[in-house]
């Protein structure tokens, strides 16, 4: 190697290095607080206090918190979502539903009928009807559009049907039976 490529490399890593610690000054600079300042509980040498672990994320399809207990159906009302409990808290089922135009206040409920397949109060053939409240003279319910149709209720009717896809609610009528709770969830 002659003697001048040997001042070029010397050079091109003094440039680096200065490059290197250039941008790491301005990395800290630029840091947040929280992390560019040591925390005042760290003594030199001492490895930081364990902070508390953080919650585990709660499952997005979890049965909601404060929603009753035992065998029960979990309806809730911005989730738009439905869970079917067993007796053992353990969730057998959920799946999404389309509201209807009249919905119950949040509360526990029970089921007071049931219907195997009738005309819609929008003119929809539905089957697996499971009523459970009432709402200025309107009747609420779950219920499946045979033709397996989950469209938005219209909003100047009103109708008090849940409609769900067939398969759940096949699920929600072999376990939903007149006098099982029904509890909704805002």
């Amino acid at each position: 190697m002659a003697r001048g490529s040997s001042g070029i490399v010397a050079a091109l890593t003094a440039a680096a290095v200065a490059a290197v610690c250039f941008l790491a000054y301005q990395a800290s600079a630029n840091a947040p607080e929280s992390v560019a300042q040591p925390s005042a509980k760290t003594s030199a040498g001492a490895s930081p206090e364990p902070s508390e672990k953080p919650a585990p994320p709660k499952e997005p399809l979890a049965v909601p918190e404060d929603s009753d207990s035992g065998a029960r159906v979990v309806y809730a009302l911005e989730d738009r979502r439905v869970w079917i409990v067993d007796a053992e808290e353990k969730s057998l089922r959920t799946f999404a539903v389309m509201p209807s135009s009249v919905s119950p206040l949040p509360g526990v409920y029970t089921v007071t009928s049931r219907s195997g397949t009738i005309k819609g109060s929008d003119g929809v053939l539905i089957e697996h009807v499971v009523r459970f409240a009432n709402v200025d003279d309107v009747s609420v319910g779950f219920s499946a559009a045979q033709d397996g149709s989950m469209e938005t209720p219209d909003p100047t009717m009103k109708t008090g049907g849940v409609r769900m896809k067939r398969a759940d609610g096949d699920a929600l009528w072999a376990f939903a039976t007149v006098g099982v709770k029904i509890v909704v969830v805002p």
